[in-house]
């Protein structure tokens, strides 16, 4: 059901109901950090947390925009224009999605717009992939575009990378667009081919946001990148997707030791997506709780995108777990939030050691979400009735 105060702003504001509703949830990854953009593999989740958006059509190409987020913000610009950076950032994703569409050759009109989001912002659960695929799922609709759900997230990705210049791969927009209900998805990032994973239902999905400043990240994020790259190229291969750790071991002497270490986690963690699949879709947990484990502290040790603080979240939520659960960070890292999963159990046992703990020792509140694995992108006309 779409946010009544979502249409009732809409009209409001454009003085009519409006004709398509469009909506896309936030993600988390349960395993699988930073293989998308080496072609490899990843396994999130799209959560209950989702980016609604409702609109109509209009005869001229002016685009006008507003956000339940940000009421005093508006956006409104010509499709047959140059298209700018806008003053909000929020702008700037349905500016830049926009500019991917145009590229195409697409026959877009105008469009007035409202959006609203219960996505966390700053937890790395994509809040701004969410937003990506909820605007060209609206306009997909609407103009009969046809675009497969890969395509929509091929588009929100090259507007990531091109306009908002973040070099991030295609997960984040893949899942919120495919995701299914009640399961994780098996993302092959390389020829983009899924599969459904079922998470057991005694399992619980928890994030913990550590709310640490990630004041870093953007630079960080493209570093690593920029090292994958170099050993790639060291090893005559297109991305890390293809290596195998005795190539690496091979130039251990040509690259330098933090740029191993870069690929070491990369070409692990591709083999730990894939055996924590197969662990999850045959219930063996116990194998599962130890590869997520073993992803963080590759996390921590050879790929360095954590902090103090989420380290100590994990830390913190394994002991009181004791062997029946699994923590790590997600996400791009330096901050952000780590993910748990674990029988439904001891949901409180995990919720009590955060509370008791983690401000004592970071000085610091967590924000912790009980999160339910969702379905993906969703677009269609409104009936447009009074109080619809």
């Amino acid at each position: 059901m779409i946010d009544a105060d979502l249409v009732s702003f809409f009209t409001q504001k454009f003085k009519s109901h409006p004709e398509f509703e469009s909506s896309a949830p936030g993600r988390v990854n349960i395993i699988g950090e930073h293989t998308d953009y080496n072609e490899g593999f990843v396994l999130p989740c799209a959560l209950h947390y989702k980016t609604e958006v409702v609109g109509s059509k209009r005869e001229d190409t002016i685009v006008n925009a507003y956000s339940l987020q940000y009421p005093d913000q508006s956006e409104s610009f010509d499709l047959t224009k140059p298209i700018e950076h806008s003053e909000w950032a929020w702008g700037d994703y349905l500016r830049g999605v926009l500019i991917e569409l145009l590229n195409l050759g697409s026959d877009l009109r105008g469009m007035d717009l409202v959006i609203t989001s219960d996505v966390p912002q700053g937890s790395g659960l994509s809040s701004s992939a969410a937003l990506e695929v909820a605007i060209i799922g609206l306009f997909n609709f609407a103009y009969g575009l046809q675009l497969s759900n890969k395509q929509i997230a091929r588009l929100g990705q090259l507007a990531e990378n091109n306009f908002i210049d973040c070099q991030c791969g295609i997960m984040d927009q893949l899942i919120s667009a495919d995701a299914q209900a009640h399961s994780a998805l098996l993302i092959d990032c390389k020829d983009l081919s899924t599969q459904a994973v079922h998470i057991p239902e005694h399992l619980a999905l928890l994030v913990i946001n550590s709310n640490y400043p990630r004041k870093l990240a953007d630079s960080e994020y493209n570093q690593r990148r920029d090292a994958c790259e170099r050993v790639a190229s060291t090893l005559g291969l297109k991305t890390l997707r293809e290596a195998s750790m005795a190539d690496l071991r091979r130039i251990a002497g040509v690259v330098s030791e933090e740029d191993f270490r870069r690929a070491k986690h990369v070409i692990t963690e591709n083999l730990r997506v894939l055996d924590a699949a197969d662990a999850l879709e045959s219930n063996d947990v116990k194998r599962f709780f130890t590869l997520m484990y073993e992803a963080h502290l590759s996390l921590k040790n050879d790929f360095e995108i954590t902090v103090d603080a989420t380290d100590g979240i994990v830390d913190i939520v394994m002991t009181a777990l004791n062997g029946n659960g699994a923590c790590r960070q997600t996400g791009g890292g330096f901050g952000g939030a780590v993910v748990c999963l674990c029988d439904e159990r001891d949901v409180n046992s995990v919720i009590e050691a955060v509370q008791n703990q983690y401000h004592k020792q970071f000085g610091l509140s967590a924000d912790i979400l009980i999160c339910e694995p969702a379905r993906g992108l969703s677009a269609q006309a409104r009936i447009n009735s009074v109080g619809s």
